[in-house]
C-alpha cells in the first residue's frame, strides 16, 4: 500500500510542475479524450497508442516520475485483463480467427478481435492511470481543487455550493496518502499478530481482508470526527466570505501548454474527419 502512487505529491523544480494546475486538468481532460479515438484501421490505433505512450515517458521523464511507479499503478490490472480477455473469447465472434483445438464434436476458436478488444482496452486503463499519476504527482492537492473550484465556479449562478464540494474533495485528495499509509500500519500490526494477507484459503483470506478493514473503517471515522473538531474550534464557516494566501495567475508557459494540448486534439479530430493516413509504411 505504501507504494501506490496516485494521490502522492512529490516536490520537484520541474516544468511539469510550474504548470498552472487549471491547465494541467484541463491537459489531462484533453489526453483523456484523445484515449477514446479510433483511427482507420488497428495498425493505426496501435501506432497511435504507441506515440502516447512515448509521450507519456517524456513527460514523466521531465516531471521526475519514475517508470516504476506507473508499473505498481497497474500491478492490479493484471487479473482484471486476464478477465476481460476470458469474457471476450466467449464473446466476440467476428474478424480473422485461429482453431487451436478441433476434436470429433468439438473445435476451440480463438478470434483475434477478442484479442485486439481486450488489448485497447487494457491500454486505455494503463493511459488514464498514467495521465492521473501525473497529475496528482505533479499537482498539490489544494492547488487541484483550486483548479477544479475555478472550473466550477458557473455553478454558483445556480446555488450549488461550490466551496462545500470542493472542501469535500480536497479533504478526501488530502487524506489518501494517510489512509494508505494507515492501512499499511495496520497490515503490519495484524500480520504480527499472525494474519495471513497472502495465503490461504478462499474464507481465511476473508476473514484476513475483515481484519483489515473494520480497523480501517473507525480509525477512518476517528480522523473524521477530529478533523471535523478541529475544523470547529477554528471557526470555520462554509458560508463565509473566502480569500486565499496563493492566487494562482496564468503565465506565458501555461498559455503555451494550453495552446499545445488544443493543436494536438484539433490535428487529431482534422486526421480522423478527412481520413488522412499520416503514418507511411514502406516494405
Amino acid at each position: 500500500m505504501a507504494s501506490f502512487p496516485l494521490g502522492k505529491y512529490k516536490e520537484y523544480n520541474s516544468l511539469i510542475h510550474k504548470i498552472d494546475a487549471r491547465v494541467k486538468l484541463f491537459s489531462m481532460i484533453l489526453l483523456m479524450v484523445l484515449i477514446f479515438f479510433r483511427l482507420e484501421n488497428q495498425l493505426m490505433d496501435f501506432t497511435f497508442y504507441g506515440l502516447l505512450f512515448i509521450f507519456v515517458l517524456v513527460i514523466m521523464k521531465i516531471a521526475h516520475i519514475k517508470i516504476k511507479a506507473l508499473f505498481n499503478t497497474i500491478k492490479p490490472m493484471w487479473f482484471m485483463m486476464i478477465f476481460l480477455f476470458i469474457i471476450n473469447l466467449f464473446a466476440i465472434k467476428s474478424g480473422d480467427f485461429i482453431v487451436l483445438f478441433e476434436g470429433t464434436n468439438f473445435a476451440f476458436t480463438l478470434y483475434l478481435d477478442a484479442i485486439y478488444n481486450t488489448l485497447y482496452t487494457f491500454l486505455r486503463i494503463i493511459l488514464m492511470l498514467a495521465f492521473s499519476l501525473i497529475l496528482t504527482s505533479t499537482t498539490r492537492p489544494m492547488d487541484l481543487t483550486y483548479a477544479l473550484e475555478w472550473y466550477l465556479t458557473p455553478l454558483k449562478l445556480i446555488k450549488i455550493p461550490i466551496h462545500i464540494i470542493v472542501m469535500i474533495i480536497s479533504l478526501a485528495l488530502r487524506f489518501i496518502p494517510t489512509l494508505l499509509e494507515e492501512t499499511d500500519r495496520i497490515m503490519k500490526a495484524q500480520a504480527s499478530r499472525g494474519v495471513d494477507f497472502e495465503n490461504g484459503k478462499f474464507l481465511e483470506k476473508v476473514r484476513a481482508i475483515i481484519s483489515l478493514i473494520i480497523p480501517l473503517f473507525i480509525s477512518a471515522i476517528q480522523r473524521s470526527s477530529e478533523l471535523a473538531d478541529a475544523m470547529e474550534v477554528r471557526g470555520y464557516n462554509p458560508e463565509g466570505k473566502r480569500t486565499r494566501y496563493r492566487v494562482m495567475k496564468i503565465r506565458f508557459r501555461d498559455v503555451m501548454t494550453l495552446l499545445f494540448m488544443i493543436a494536438i486534439l484539433a490535428g487529431i479530430i482534422l486526421l480522423i474527419h478527412f481520413n488522412i493516413n499520416i503514418f507511411v509504411w514502406v516494405n
